[in-house]
């Protein structure tokens, strides 16, 4: 079993924000295998269903970014997984450009506070994930108000096909292992 974690935060406001990518991703996959991410367990909106045979939970954390933690070690808790083997986090990341994907099998959260959450929570760094890149926040910005921010018209179209991308990219850590899809996808070009 896989439990597939999407970081982003609760309600509208947040929808399609730079932050929320991780959201996308899971309702990506959901759509894909029509699993319905609706039940409210676990601080969490979770769905379960089969990708490609292989049982998973997809999970949309409701405790907003900085507590994401919170969530998913109730949910390993409660399914009782490996999480250095069966949990899968998506987040996005301002030191890639919009639409690059980078497969980790572990690593520090390097200044993502949903991911120092996460790690702070399990008691160690050592999950695999997959970093969206929303490209670096413009001189003068705060960085809240950028994460915070939705995608230019342009940026939309190279998320979406990133979004699909990564999906690819989760099917196959999940399917062949973290390695393939990190030869396969941690490439320097965006998504075209």
């Amino acid at each position: 079993m896989y439990i597939i974690v999407g970081l982003g935060n609760p309600g509208k406001d947040y929808a399609g924000t730079r932050h929320n990518i991780g959201f996308d991703v899971i309702e990506t996959l959901a759509q894909r295998a029509n699993i319905s991410v609706i039940e409210k367990k676990h601080k969490a909106m979770i769905g379960k269903g089969y990708i490609e045979g292989q049982k998973v939970v997809l999970v949309k954390p409701q405790t907003f970014m900085n507590l994401s933690g919170e969530s998913v070690r109730e949910v390993v808790d409660y399914y009782k997984i490996d999480e250095t083997e069966e949990l899968i986090v998506i987040s996005d990341d301002i030191s890639l450009e919009p639409g690059q994907l980078r497969i980790r099998k572990k690593g520090s959260a390097g200044g993502h506070n949903g991911l120092k959450n996460i790690i702070a929570h399990l008691g160690h760094d050592e999950f695999q994930r997959v970093k969206m890149g929303v490209g670096e926040k413009p001189k003068g910005y705060d960085l809240a108000d950028y994460v915070l921010g939705h995608f230019t018209g342009d940026e939309k179209k190279v998320m979406e096909k990133a979004a699909a991308e990564a999906a690819d990219a989760i099917v196959m850590m999940m399917m062949e292992g973290v390695e393939p899809a990190m030869n396969k996808y941690n490439k320097k070009n965006k998504v075209e």
